[in-house]
């Protein structure tokens, strides 16, 4: 092992971790194991009760959809072989393709897929519109079965290819099964590769080796459809929080892969020999500041938008990003850039009014209650802006209280709705991919579904979720429009989430690997070949 992980270890990983990492890496081989460093451990197996993007980039790795966004974002067939739609359009038939295998050997049936469409669609929000347009899901044979809809859904396709979090993962029905409310702990899926259960370690390592029985697609890949060849024997996720250690492990040979490298120490690696740095992402990166609506004192709207006019986004992009070729100052909640692009609502997030937000705070009747705000320290980006964050309150008279942690235990704590004094909290800060925020459908910010169908912060508006509605009915595009706006339009009013910024964020990998396939997921490994 060399220098630099040999002295960077004893503060990043525990004993147990130190032990088992000199193991695996003495027993794979180096031709064919790409060695990646992440800085979000993998705590959390399930990727549709948790949306964390490990959970996400987990699910890649082990399972495999039943459609899949290629380049230009249009729905492909993965696991579906042929699909037909009724001419009325209420009823969908798909057939699955020949020689899907779950990892212990047992065929991939129309009965996995149906569970597995209902658990995601129970929990993601763009798979609860689907549901709520669906009247049955019913299996014609082991390999074919039907959507009957309650009346034409236009997003039918669109929903199952979704290529982000939630994504729509198909597991075996005995899985599948499992309550949506409930995290599973099974690795078994039927993608490229296996998850090694043996060899993992949370805090430390995480192994996936290629699945030998999985029969990729024809077609050549584009972005996360078409054909999944795998050229790896082994893959391993190094869980290393401290930048500067994966950055100088990569520059030295010992890391293959940073898909996320912290951007104050982009110029290092760019200067460094045998290591590329590139955007691969087409989309971009939006960062969300994610407000308790049941905590006090945020379940008042009035504090809401006091914090509203308490910020402005280039404190946040100029602290967390740095350099300006890498970030917009972007309002949209649909992104910039994306079809669905407007500032309506969003015109206060550019310059802050820190005395419009204490004369709020004031109407309010705020007594000083403090606002605790859970920052993730390893995740370089969100922990400045959870810092940025609290300066703006302070400056407009919030008490905050600022607790720190890794970001696995914020994806743990984020999902409590207890009050703050039972170890609840008010604010946490998050990023989205851009294909997570593109339309009023498929961003869970906006999804004003209240307790029972919203993401964590749990806004709740009636009159959004029926645009929302509207907006999946709507088959005018200029309409489509003019609903997107009006839903943005309110969320800024009730607060449902408050964006810092858009951004592109480079990967970076030695000069041996090539094959990464341009996405706004730099987890696919598939494809990925290492000289």
């Amino acid at each position: 092992m060399s220098t630099i992980l040999r002295k960077a270890l004893p503060r990043v990983f525990a004993t147990a971790a130190l032990v088992a990492l000199l193991g695996m890496s003495n027993t794979a081989g180096a031709e064919t194991t790409l060695r990646m460093a992440v800085v979000n451990d993998l705590k959390i197996l399930d990727p549709i009760t948790n949306t964390g993007y490990e959970s996400r980039n987990h699910g890649y790795m082990i399972y495999d959809t039943l459609f899949a966004m290629d380049e230009n974002f249009e729905p492909q067939p993965q696991m579906v072989d042929t699909w037909t739609v009724s001419d009325d359009n209420l009823v969908y038939t798909f057939t699955l393709r020949d020689g899907l295998m779950w990892h212990d050997g047992t065929p991939v049936t129309s009965e996995d897929c149906i569970a597995s469409i209902k658990r995601w669609g129970a929990r993601d929000s763009m798979g609860q519109k689907l549901m709520d347009f669906t009247a049955e899901m019913a299996a014609v044979d082991d390999k074919t079965f039907t959507i009957t809809l309650k009346e034409p859904y236009g997003l039918v396709l669109q929903s199952l290819g979704k290529i982000s979090s939630n994504v729509p993962f198909m597991m075996p029905k005995a899985v599948a099964d499992t309550d949506p409310n409930t995290a599973i702990t099974s690795t078994i899926g039927s993608g490229p590769f296996k998850f090694v259960d043996a060899e993992w370690v949370p805090g430390s390592l995480v192994v996936y080796v290629k699945n030998e029985d999985y029969i990729p697609r024809d077609e050549p890949p584009s972005q996360a459809a078409g054909g999944k060849v795998v050229h790896l024997d082994r893959v391993e996720w190094h869980y290393i929080p401290d930048p500067a250690t994966s950055v100088n492990a990569l520059i030295a040979g010992e890391i293959d892969y940073i898909p996320e490298p912290a951007f104050d120490l982009l110029p290092q690696l760019q200067s460094a020999d045998d290591v590329t740095v590139e955007i691969v992402d087409p989309v971009g990166n939006q960062g969300m500041i994610r407000i308790n609506h049941l905590a006090a004192p945020f379940d008042n709207v009035l504090v809401r938008r006091a914090a509203y006019e308490a910020i402005q986004l280039k404190d946040y992009l100029q602290a967390a990003i740095g350099d300006e070729q890498y970030y917009v100052e972007c309002t949209a909640l649909f992104m910039c850039g994306g079809p669905y692009e407007t500032d309506v609502g969003g015109e206060g997030l550019l310059e802050a009014d820190p005395e419009a937000a204490r004369a709020l705070l004031a109407e309010a009747g705020y007594d000083g209650t403090p606002i605790v705000i859970m920052q993730p320290t390893d995740e370089p980006v969100i922990a400045a802006a959870s810092l940025i964050t609290a300066q703006f309150l302070r400056e407009a008279g919030f008490e905050v209280d600022v607790q720190a942690m890794d970001w696995s235990t914020m994806a743990s704590r984020r999902q409590m709705k207890e009050s703050v004094a039972d170890g609840g909290w008010n604010i946490f800060h998050t990023w989205w991919a851009g294909p997570d925020m593109l339309d009023p459908v498929v961003n869970l910010g906006v999804n004003a579904g209240c307790e029972e169908r919203g993401w964590f912060g749990w806004p709740c508006n009636e009159e959004i979720e029926a645009l929302r509605d509207q907006f999946v009915r709507e088959a005018d595009p200029a309409k489509q429009k003019e609903l997107a706006a009006e839903i943005q339009r309110l969320a800024y009013e009730d607060v449902a989430y408050l964006p810092y910024g858009q951004w592109f964020l480079p990967i970076a990998h030695r000069n041996t690997i090539t094959g990464i396939i341009p996405s706004s997921v730099p987890y696919f490994m598939w494809n990925v070949e290492k000289q």
